[in-house]
């Protein structure tokens, strides 16, 4: 299989999709690798690494595109690579459909095989290409919650852990899974008050035997969200409903209730957000302010850390495309149900229920065209 490496070209994504390590891998299988000149420059490998690893490396990414079987990548196609998209290309990335229905539409009408990431699901329902990116971002949200909590950058000039006889910062997060749990970690470890909010009260009881320092932890729902949201200085959105938009928690009524110079990080808005006031921003203009509040809503965090993320995505994207190299696509998604479940586009069709019912659509079980 010929596999191409992009450039990243998303707003300070420096992350790239495969290290030279994997490179290395995919080659001795027997695979060409074709790696755009300077890609894994933002993560620290030099393009001489990677030719060391046997890459092909060209100066243009359309000749990537054009020649390249399976393109791998660390975030979606963005309009100006719309043009690249063809029938029998498969798209291997974190695609986040449910909240981008121009995308869909071009990889429906272009009939690419869009195999996403973060819907690739363990028969244990775990998510393994997503968790290693999720931990970074939960933990990256703490640390960006302390740095605009701080006066010279908008927040309410408070320390996280407070000191002694002085009150800490309370952080409120809002959904228990892999993001929230590392959030809390972090936020834990600076000595803040944290409150978690679930809908699983087993996941909640679970989180209080193995998280210690000053956790409380609340079932969720409208009321006990609105009224830890007044108090809150930080407010962490993690819910995550597989593949799905996200549901909307907080209300616009709830942001005006907060204290002004509080924040808000809403790491769910790769699905569209869990705030009614989350819109995308990016790295080069991180934040906005509602009501007093600032909003912090970038979609690819982990960008921002990229040679431990490039690493953590790497390490486990790595196994499945050796997979679809290997076996090919028909055969490699019929012997593995989890890489089967990342398929969300196919043919011309949708095939992942959550992104169908997001927009309306009919849904086609990929085992019903394949």
């Amino acid at each position: 299989m010929i596999i191409g490496i992009l450039k990243e070209i998303k707003d300070n994504e420096y992350r790239v999709s495969v290290t030279p390590g994997g490179v290395h891998l995919l080659v001795q299988e027997g695979h060409r690798v074709l790696v755009e000149q300077g890609a894994g420059e933002g993560s620290g490998f030099a393009d001489d690494e990677y030719a060391e690893a046997g890459a092909e490396m060209l100066s243009d990414a359309a000749d990537v595109w054009h020649k390249a079987e399976t393109i791998m990548k660390v975030k979606e196609p963005l309009p100006q690579e719309y043009g690249y998209l063809r029938e029998d290309l498969i798209v291997y990335t974190y695609l986040h459909l449910a909240a981008n229905e121009e995308l869909t539409r071009e990889l429906m009408a272009r009939k690419v095989t869009g195999i996403a990431y973060e819907t690739v699901e363990l028969p244990d329902g775990s998510l393994p290409l997503l968790t290693p990116m999720s931990k970074v971002a939960g933990k990256m949200a703490v640390q960006t919650a302390a740095h605009y909590l701080e006066k010279m950058n908008g927040g309410r000039g408070k320390l996280l852990g407070g000191i002694p006889g002085v009150l800490p910062a309370d952080v409120v997060i809002i959904g228990g899974g892999t993001v929230g749990t590392n959030a809390a970690l972090v936020a834990l470890g600076m000595g803040a008050n944290v409150l978690i909010l679930d809908i699983d009260s087993e996941r909640l009881a679970y989180l209080t035997e193995v998280l210690h320092g000053n956790l409380n932890t609340l079932i969720s729902n409208p009321l006990n969200i609105a009224e830890a949201v007044r108090r809150a200085d930080v407010v962490i959105g993690a819910v995550l409903v597989k593949g799905a938009k996200a549901p909307c928690l907080v209300t616009r009524e709830m942001i005006a209730a907060m204290k002004p110079g509080s924040i808000i990080v809403d790491v769910a808005v790769d699905q569209g957000g869990c705030v009614e006031t989350t819109r995308p921003t990016s790295h080069s203009q991180p934040t906005f302010l509602v009501d007093g509040v600032m909003h912090y809503c970038v979609p690819n965090i982990p960008g921002a850390v990229p040679r431990t993320s490039t690493y953590g995505l790497s390490n486990a994207t790595l196994p499945f495309a050796l997979k679809l190299a290997n076996k090919g696509f028909l055969k490699a998604v019929k012997e593995d149900t989890a890489l089967a479940k990342g398929v969300n586009t196919y043919g011309g069709y949708i095939t992942y229920k959550a992104v169908a019912e997001a927009f309306g659509r009919e849904y086609h079980p990929l085992a019903e065209l394949i």
